[in-house]
């Protein structure tokens, strides 16, 4: 299935600077996360962002929380975003029937909400490229985890060219500034 823009909405797992500075590549998560968000902003496709007990974590880093309206953020407690009323709910008013995930850990919040989301009807894309875990086994091992539950495992390029469907518009042209 491909991943269609006017049918999907964005959501960023906790990319906080305490949990941010132990990941395996933290650059190649803000760096996916930020693709698919400015994507997001050009394609009208809306963002929602998770933060895992920002108290103790910090708030998502600045380079991603300037790419998302101040009513996107949710802060939480629970490891999956599906399991948080106000991510839910926001997701369920959106009415998605795609949500493109990103971030991080791997194994723990993105694992746990792509499944958990899955199972409340969403078909779930995580973007590989985008998400990370503190040792690579666990990354590797979500992937597979979330690919037998049903989720599909892509990268962040996919997701811009899908949701771009074609060459030749303003925004393929400002998006492909991004990709080089």
């Amino acid at each position: 299935m491909l991943i269609d823009s006017a049918k999907s909405c964005l959501l960023i797992v906790d990319v906080q600077p305490r949990l941010l500075r132990a990941m395996d590549a933290p650059r190649q998560v803000v760096g996916g996360c930020s693709l698919m968000m400015k994507a997001a902003g050009i394609l009208d496709v809306p963002v929602v962002v998770s933060e895992q007990y920002p108290e103790g974590l910090g708030q998502t880093v600045e380079p991603l929380a300037e790419l998302a309206s101040d009513d996107a953020f949710f802060s939480k407690l629970e490891f999956s975003c599906a399991r948080n009323r106000g991510i839910l709910g926001k997701i369920g008013d959106l009415a998605p029937e795609h949500v493109v995930i990103g971030g991080i850990e791997a194994h723990v919040c993105v694992l746990q909400s792509a499944i958990g989301l899955a199972r409340e009807g969403y078909s779930c894309f995580v973007a590989a490229d985008a998400t990370s875990s503190r040792n690579p086994a666990n990354h590797a091992a979500a992937m597979a985890r979330m690919r037998e539950a049903g989720v599909e495992i892509v990268t962040s390029e996919m997701v811009v060219f899908e949701w771009l469907e074609k060459a030749g518009t303003p925004e393929f042209k400002e998006l492909s500034r991004l990709l080089k």
